[in-house]
């Protein structure tokens, strides 16, 4: 499990995100909704060490992941099993596909599974596999995202942190893209989502939380979400 304890972080004498707590259980899917500016990728960012917290804890699996957060020593982090997909990139655009691919499974606890998780990732991403010898920076938005998710994959995550993967995507890509998830779910994948499409996240996550402001408004399982009239009216464009 991963588990975020009152997490908190702060730009400058501003508070970003304040005493968040959220778990997200192996083989879950968690969505995290909020406004622009809500600190919600600042709360993957934390996860991930790539800001400094400035209270609380990160545990996976019971082991406190606190101390590394805080020394930003985010390839350790990988080496754990937490890997995050930013918001933009994730990607080396100067590159083919089979070399970000490969290139994702520079972790010590993937190199030995690499033929294994690549049979993986090209099996969710098929058209990547016609694609192997392509330069990345060549190919449409939503087939550098579906690069991007694969890399993160080729990491052995146990839990992948995914932020706004379908930005800027057309609503088909967009919903090709979080099919997926389910899928990477069944592998027993821990998958922590923050996402503006609220329609379509919901529809594959099993539980979710609002933030607002920098804090934890509401949690709930998706289906709850889905009919919460407050939820409804600002994220689901339904009074």
């Amino acid at each position: 499990m991963l588990e975020l304890r009152e997490l908190t972080v702060h730009y400058g004498l501003h508070p970003a995100i304040q005493n968040v707590s959220l778990q997200v259980a192996s083989g879950e899917i968690v969505v995290v909704l909020g406004a622009n500016g809500a600190g919600k990728s600042t709360l993957l960012k934390a996860t991930m060490g790539l800001v400094r917290p400035t209270h609380g804890h990160i545990l996976l699996d019971e082991l406190d992941l606190t101390s590394l957060v805080r020394r930003r020593l985010t390839h350790q982090i990988v080496e754990q099993g937490l890997v995050l997909v930013p918001e933009r990139g994730g990607t080396f655009t100067d590159l083919t596909v089979q070399e970000n691919l490969l290139l994702g499974a520079f972790p010590h606890r993937a190199r030995a599974r690499e033929r294994e998780l690549l049979t993986f990732a090209l099996e969710l991403f098929p058209k990547l596999k016609e694609r192997l010898s392509q330069r990345v920076g060549t190919m449409s938005g939503g087939e550098q995202r579906m690069v991007a998710v694969a890399r993160a994959l080729m990491a052995a995550p146990r839990f992948l942190l995914l932020d706004e993967p379908t930005l800027g995507l057309a609503p088909v890509l967009a919903k090709q893209l979080l099919r997926v998830l389910p899928k990477i779910a069944a592998e027993g994948i821990g998958i922590l989502l923050v996402e503006q499409n609220a329609h379509l996240s919901l529809s594959v996550a099993q539980r979710g939380a609002v933030l607002a402001n920098g804090v934890l408004v509401h949690a709930a399982s998706a289906a709850d979400l889905r009919d919460d009239p407050t939820v409804r009216t600002a994220y689901l464009g339904s009074d």
